[in-house]
């Protein structure tokens, strides 16, 4: 029996501090004074009462009512149901009320209130009864209100002494005297939530999704948040969401609703469930870290830093099932013809429970088989569990479930196996559920319709729990007269008698001590344990043993102890394969296990080491994920098998194995400890109870189970001797397992040790911070003597073997205060221990000194020989070679082993550096293949990234440090050094490596160094007074550049249309006669293959400024760069228009970047467009073509060079020709051209104008996956309107051939492109309207096109013409630009991939192609990592912009490329657009002179793009321009003089040497100084 309600409280507005800004509220009574035992009074009612504030209000409001919930330090929770209502008031001071009142009696009339001052009713419970506390206090405000005879004072006593029982499902009728009657129901079992309809509530609020969401947040330790305009709401949300939490309790901080003075809250640190009123909203909005549910608009909000963990499958979408079955039944049979005759709906409360069911249920099958997991560490005189959380994981397959692992690891999960971890207790509902849940998991998955059955079954009993009377007493309640609360003569809540209240209360209390006590027996039972742990899916995750497997390596052990060496030799191998799998691992230690007698075994050299390596290879593959049972069983094997170095000295297995993490993981020596304690504790009672004659097969729980039912029974005596017993056997494990943790954690040569230091703390991330020596050495017989001839042992060696003591003894230490504590082991034990270490480690580090040094006089294991790798003419050996280990990366499971085959690697060789490449020889270890050789070798300058990594392998347990090194030749080499190598070498190797990778000097480079002597660079010595020379450089500069600004401004000439050429007066008067060595200069421009091909396309010939003819010629080669003084990445040559003056080019080039001026490389062979190059423009330079929006045209220019950039941009418009073939503009015509002959054909296809959708194939991973996913198009439509493409392609080309205007070869490949690389694309677009002249940018720059209108077909009319120039420009430097009508061209924005995404795709597609590891996850395949690194969206973009271009310059219009500096992206377009339209460039002589006209003359920066500095990183953009010329070729090889083999021989030099030196090589050119 227990209190109803344990205090009474009337709090009221405080005037006196209503000055502050917000009021504030007083305590005006409280019932009884004084504190209850065992329940003190809460502290803080007056501002739970009102969480928004005390606020005055000037209307009389409904009485409210809500239960807001209190914590006290003790963490036990007072509900306080809060009724509030208004009084009416003339004033909030309390000094004007008598004047007040004797006002109102003079006149005799009660005058109206003016405000209404808020008053609350407050009953304070340990019991959670909402529903009878609202009765309660309804009931004092109804006799309150309507002014009934019952006494307040007595209603408030009676309430105050009620006792009613708490569990067990009794009913107490209840009555305060008032005319009421109220029944009390208990719950059958008090350990069940009670909810009520709260549940039900919760999902009609929130949705499945919402509500999975939260309870996937409040498990994994989420700061969750509720808002709601309603505060009952507040406290049904919060309550539902902690009962399906069920079994587990939430122990961080519970407020349903929290008032405003406390908001401060929400930034704690610590998870919480809370609930705030809506009207506090924008304070809730700043929370970065939690996850805030809105009750009222039904959504949630999950922060972006916030990574939500979800249940694992198949959980997650069972549990949805469930629930959408639950919450609509006619789901499943609403697709049905004849659906069954509707059956009645279920109320809230029996939806409630079937909620509740689904989630019970999910709980039963999250932690089936948890007591197999639990270690009993202590029975006597308080049980101590464990639970083994590893090994839990493990067997239920969910050891990578990121929510489980998170939710094991809470405090709910740890308060969980306190709560049931003992095995004699009182069971409830979900002990026997997940007992039986394996045998009803099987029956539900031979029949699924069990389901649902089981699950009413359950949510029946969760009912009966609440309600176990089905038959209702009648229950009267008196409720105060509608709109009572308005009356304006209603009177305040009178003054309660205090010590009227007091004597009733002492009444009653005293006659309810002399009523007997009523008590229920403690119904404890032993916990039914379950089967075990079984995997989540119902079976093993893993097949990757096999008899044949576990018959090897009990084979290989087998001759290993016969001494059959040959055998031993051949099966090793195959064995150390077979330690991969768990059941092998558990296969050698049961055989191992086998050999060993009295906890001895003695093993010559031989066995010796084949034994530590099969110990190590099973260790390295053993981890968490297998709970640590093969390291546990391993463990003592280590301290049984040794061998004989001398007489007297002998050295044990487990000096060899102490490299490995398991051994400084603390988590390992818990769960290793805790389970040899269970044994002990298991052996101690065994034994007695063997000696009465009972059976000992028994478990340790059972054991205790029984143990603690028979000890409320047993003597004092006997009660302190089965402590004192289990006590002794904890106080001698901690003794045993300290000089286990000695023997792995000190290494046998402390200096190997320190050196190997930092190497493994950064590989081992568990590693404990006191604990330096993350991982120690490992000695065999073939660590004989050459780690002591490498260190001086003197020198530093007594500190270092001070270090590892105190390392040892703190970590030692620390371990077992730890496991001490938790195993209620006494504190003089405990010291004890702690001063028995130091002797331990000491004692240990003796033994080892001598062991140490008989070791070194083994002889050493025999090593393959290391065969050395021919070399190239001039390619010299830097470094030899370091002896080591080639391992596998994630390529190599296709090796061998999955063909069926022997494995290849790991391989055993050596590493050596040339000057050119790195180069691995060796020879497998599988003695089956011994005899190959496996070479691997790549460039240095392809070297992308160098690692230090620790790899773990299958040989010699022996091996420093490792190096995994990445080329960009889609190559990587994983190597472990020998024991050999010391790290001075490494270091060495490392050295060598990063200064022949970046040279000082470009012609250090092996491309120029080879076979020649290198030239000799002076090294600049530093001057004095540098500073002050430079700045004097500077002024002077400066001061020239304003003079001549000056007179430019002064002698500026005006420019007329009427002017055939563009001459400025101011300008340096030309020269028609040139210097010696100018003359030579020009006489290597000529001879260069880019002169040659200008001669060939007839761009002009060469002439001076004086000298250069005005006839039909209007182009013209001119010579003004050819001292690099104009633009130093341009050529010498250049092609400009006739009529523009060398003098002002220098003008013209200022407003672009880098001085790149537009300039001509190409003419179309027919219709003679012009297809020329520049970079980006600065910012709106040209202000006379180019004219913002925002700027009016009438301003008058000023700037003498953006007059020069009017006048080249018209000369430029003037030189192309004026009448395109075609009649349409690019926004109207497709990439299909008309002709005469096909325009029958064509008109059919009038009403499906094919477009270009750059936006879905830019940028929605392909063309096929856009077109789908839009839903535009189906497979048939793309299918058809291919097929009408390519017919209408074959007529319009071959009329085109017959008109004499193309060759056969352009037909072919320009048809062929244009079909394979953009029908697919524009056949996405089924409408029959046409794009406008300003959609053509927004296509290519990645926008849909605007709806056709008005305007649109007004466009049309207007732009019936093809424009003469179209200029392919950056969007971000063409926004907000537009040009004149009288202007022939047109701008086209673009947006393609700069350097910075190239680089980052050729990264993931090096990963894609070379995996450093084997990818555990079957979803992470080849070809998701190839459409992951968006390489092949990138080349498709280049080809399909390629492509527009060719269309362009093949109907007559003339193209600009204004991108980006201009050497890169412009490079590459430009190579393909003269690649697809000329088929010279096609031929072996043309792609050379491509090449070196496009790439080397115009200046594409190979060196930094190559990487030759540390200041650069890698950006294939020639590599990438190589495979688009891949994808045409691999199309169209007929149409290419050269193959794919020429093709990947670039490919591989272009990435392995110096770009530039390797092209020249190729072509047979000299490279371009400014080119590198």
């Amino acid at each position: 029996m227990a209190r109803l309600a344990d205090y009474f409280i009337v709090v009221g507005y405080d005037p006196e501090k209503s000055g502050s800004g917000q009021g504030c509220g007083k305590i005006l009574q409280r019932f009884p004074k004084t504190d209850w035992d065992g329940t003190a009074f809460p502290q803080g009612v007056e501002m739970f009462c009102q969480p928004s504030g005390w606020r005055l209000s000037r209307e009389r409001k409904t009485p409210s009512f809500f239960t807001a919930v209190l914590t006290d330090i003790d963490s036990h929770r007072h509900y306080c149901s809060c009724l509030t209502f208004y009084e009416g008031s003339k004033s909030v001071g309390g000094g004007d009320d008598e004047e007040d009142d004797e006002d109102e009696a003079d006149d005799g009339l009660v005058q109206p209130a003016q405000l209404f001052i808020p008053k609350s009713l407050i009953l304070v419970s340990r019991l959670d009864q909402p529903d009878i506390f609202r009765g309660c206090l309804g009931l004092i405000y109804t006799v309150y209100v309507d002014s009934l005879a019952p006494p307040l004072e007595g209603l408030v006593a009676s309430l105050l002494s009620c006792q009613v029982p708490t569990t067990g499902g009794a009913q107490k009728l209840l009555s305060l005297g008032g005319g009421d009657r109220q029944l009390v129901q208990t719950p059958l079992n008090d350990s069940l939530p009670v909810t009520g309809k709260s549940v039900a509530l919760l999902f009609q609020q929130l949705g499945i999704h919402n509500v999975l969401s939260l309870f996937c947040a409040v498990l994994t330790e989420h700061k969750v948040l509720f808002h709601s305009s309603s505060y009952q709401r507040l406290a049904e949300a919060s309550r539902a969401l902690e009962a399906i939490m069920f079994p587990l309790r939430y122990s961080y901080p519970y407020i349903p609703i929290l008032p405003s003075r406390l908001l401060e809250v929400l930034s704690s640190p610590t998870p919480f469930i809370i609930g705030v009123h809506s009207a506090f909203h924008t304070h809730i909005q700043e929370l970065l870290d939690v996850i805030i549910a809105d009750l009222d608009g039904g959504t949630i909000k999950i922060p972006e830093c916030i990574h939500l963990s979800q249940l694992p499958e198949p959980l997650l979408h069972n549990t949805h099932s469930a629930l959408s079955t639950v919450l609509h039944p006619d789901l499943q049979i609403a697709d049905n013809a004849f659906p069954p005759p509707r059956s009645a709906a279920s109320n809230l409360k029996q939806l409630d429970k079937e909620l509740r069911a689904v989630f019970l249920r999910l709980f039963s099958q999250l932690f089936q088989g948890y007591r197999s997991c639990l270690q009993l560490i202590r029975i006597h005189p308080d049980p101590v569990i464990h639970f083994h959380k590893t090994a839990f994981l493990s067997q239920r397959g969910l050891i990578e479930s990121d929510f489980l692992s998170k939710v094991l690891e809470g405090m709910a999960f740890a308060g969980f196996v306190s709560e049931r971890g003992p095995p004699y207790r009182t069971t409830d509902l979900f002990d026997q559920l997940v007992a039986s849940e394996v045998e009803r998991a099987r029956q539900e998955e031979e029949n699924p319709a069990l389901i649902s059955k089981h699950t009413r079954e359950l949510s029946e009993q969760l009912y009966k729990n609440e309600n176990p009377n089905p038959h209702m007493v009648f229950q009267k309640l008196p409720r105060p007269s509608e709109g009572s609360h308005l009356r304006v003569h209603l009177l305040p809540f009178p003054w309660l008698p205090e010590e009227r209240v007091e004597q009733l209360l002492t009444e009653a209390v005293a006659r309810q001590h002399t009523a007997p006590p009523t008590s229920r027996p403690d119904r404890k039972c032993v916990v039914p344990a379950g089967p075990p742990v079984v995997p989540i899916s119902g079976r093993s995750s893993s097949v990757f043993n096999s008899a044949r497997r576990l018959e090897v390596v009990r084979g290989c052990i087998s001759s290993i102890f016969n001494k059959q060496t040959l055998d031993t030799h051949k099966s090793l191998p195959a064995a150390l394969r077979a330690l991969k799998g768990r059941a092998a691992r558990q296969c050698l230690t049961e055989e191992l296990s086998l050999h060993v007698q009295q906890n001895r075994a003695l093993l010559d050299h031989t066995q010796f080491d084949h034994i530590i390596r099969l110990i190590n290879c099973a260790l390295q593959d053993c981890s968490s994920s297998e709970e640590f049972t093969v390291a546990a069983s391993l463990l003592p094997l280590t301290t049984a098998f040794y061998r004989r170095l001398a007489a007297g000295v002998n050295q044990f297995a487990y000096t060899c194995v102490q490299e490995h993490p398991v051994w400084i993981n603390p988590a390992f020596w818990e769960t290793t400890f805790y389970s040899a304690v269970q044994e002990q504790i298991r052996a101690l009672y065994i034994t007695q109870e063997s000696e009465g004659g009972v059976c000992a097969e028994r478990s340790a729980m059972d054991l205790g189970a029984e143990q603690l039912r028979v000890w409320a029974g047993l003597e004092r005596d006997r009660q302190l001797e089965l402590v004192k017993g289990e006590e002794s056997t904890v106080f001698s494990q901690a003794i045993h397992f300290a000089s286990l943790m000695v023997y792995m954690l000190l290494p046998l040569d402390a200096s190997r040790s320190r050196l190997l230091r930092n190497t493994h703390t950064h590989s081992h991330t568990h590693t404990h911070n006191d604990w330096e020596s993350g991982s120690n050495s490992i000695l065999t017989n073939s660590i004989a003597g050459s780690v002591a001839e490498s260190f001086d042992t003197e020198s530093g060696f007594e500190e270092a073997e001070s270090d590892l003591a105190n390392g040892a003894s703190r970590f030692i230490s620390r371990f077992i205060d730890k496991v001490c504590t938790e195993s209620a082991v006494t504190h003089t034990h405990i010291k004890s221990l702690h001063s028995m270490i130091p002797g331990i480690v000491a004692m240990q580090m003796e033994t080892l000194e001598v062991v140490h040094r008989e070791s070194r006089r083994l002889p050493p294991i025999q090593k393959p020989k290391i065969l050395r790798p021919p070399l190239l003419p001039g390619e010299e050996c830097v470094c030899e070679g370091l002896r080591v280990l080639l391992d596998a990366d994630g390529r190599e499971d296709v090796v061998g082993g999955a063909l069926g085959g022997p494995h290849l690697l790991p391989a055993e060789g050596a590493i050596f550096l040339t000057t050119y490449r790195i180069i691995f020889k060796g020879t497998p270890h599988d003695p089956l293949v011994a005899e190959q050789v496996i070479v691997r070798a790549f460039p240095l300058s392809s070297l992308t990234k160098e690692k230090k990594i620790s790899v773990q392998n299958q040989l010699q347990q022996s091996l420093q440090e490792g190096l995994q090194l990445r080329s960009a030749t889609c190559q990587l080499i994983k190597v472990a050094f020998d024991e050999e190598v010391t790290s001075e070498e490494v270091e060495t190797f490392r050295k060598h490596l990063q200064r022949l990778r970046y040279p000082q000097s470009l012609f250090s480079t092996f491309a120029f160094a080879a076979g020649q002597s290198v030239p000799t660079i002076a090294p600049k010595h530093k001057e004095r007074n540098t500073g002050l020379r430079t700045l004097s450089k500077t002024l002077r500069r400066a001061g020239k550049i304003t003079m001549g600004r000056q007179t430019l401004r002064r002698n500026r000439m005006t420019w007329h249309e009427d002017d055939d050429i563009s001459v400025s007066d101011e300008g340096e008067p030309p020269c028609s006669t040139l210097k010696a060595s100018e003359k030579s200069t020009m006489e290597q421009l000529v001879e260069r293959a880019c002169f040659r091909d200008y001669q060939r396309l007839g761009l002009g010939t060469m002439a001076t400024s004086t000298s250069r003819s005005k006839g039909a010629e209007s182009l013209r080669i001119t010579a003004a760069n050819r001292l690099y003084s104009l633009c130093r990445s341009y050529p010498g040559l250049l092609v400009v228009p006739q009529c523009v003056a060398d003098s002002s080019l220098q003008k013209v080039a200022r407003g672009y970047r880098h001085n790149r001026l537009p300039v001509v490389t190409w003419r179309h062979p027919r219709s003679k467009a012009l297809l020329l190059r520049s970079a980006g423009l600065h910012s709106k330079s040209v202000v006379g073509l180019f004219k913002s929006q925002n700027t009016s045209t009438s301003v008058p220019v000023t700037d003498s060079s953006s007059v020069e950039q009017e006048k080249y941009l018209q000369a430029i418009l003037c030189s192309i020709p004026h009448t395109p073939h075609s009649t349409h503009t690019l926004s109207n015509r497709s990439l299909i051209g008309l002709s005469p002959a096909t325009e029958r054909r064509t008109s059919r296809l009038s009403k499906m104008s094919l477009e270009l959708p750059f936006s879905s194939s830019f940028t929605r991973g392909g063309v096929w996956a856009s077109l789908r996913s839009s839903g535009r198009m189906s497979a048939a439509d793309v299918c058809v309107l291919t097929r009408v493409c390519v017919c209408v392609c074959v007529c319009v080309w071959a009329s085109l051939r017959s008109s004499g205007r193309m060759s056969a070869a352009d037909v072919c490949v320009l048809t062929r492109v244009c079909v394979c690389v953009c029908v697919c694309v524009w056949a996405s677009l089924r409408s029959s309207g046409r794009m406008s002249a300003a959609d053509v940018g927004s296509r290519l720059a990645g926008k849909e096109a605007p709806p056709s209108g008005a305007e649109t077909l007004q466009q049309l009319q207007l732009n019936k013409q093809q424009a003469a120039l179209y200029i392919f420009g950056e969007k971000a430097h063409l926004r907000g630009v537009k040009l004149d009508a009288c202007v022939n061209c047109e701008l086209v924005h673009v947006e393609m991939a700069d350097a910075r995404q190239v680089r980052g795709s050729f990264k993931k597609l090096l990963r894609a192609c070379v995996p450093s590891t084997t990818v555990a996850h079957t979803d992470h395949t080849f070809l998701k990592a190839l459409q992951d690194s968006e390489w092949i969206l990138q080349i498709h973009k280049l080809l399909q912009l390629a492509v527009v271009m060719v269309e362009l310059l093949d109907g007559g219009s003339s193209v600009l490329i204004s991108l980006e500096d201009g050497w890169d992206v412009t490079t590459q377009v430009s190579s393909l657009v003269q690649l697809l339209g000329d088929p010279f460039y096609r031929t072996l002589e043309g792609f050379q002179v491509l090449l070196e006209k496009e790439w080397l003359s115009f200046g594409h920066p190979f060196s930094q793009r190559s990487a030759l500095t540390h200041t650069h990183t890698h950006t294939p953009l020639f590599l990438q321009f190589l495979d688009c010329v891949h994808q045409v070729q691999s199309q169209f090889p007929v149409q290419f003089e050269f193959n794919q083999y020429y093709l990947r021989f670039l490919i591989c030099v272009c990435v392995c040497v110096c770009v530039c030196v390797c092209v020249c090589m190729c072509v047979g050119a000299v490279p371009v100084p400014c080119a590198v």
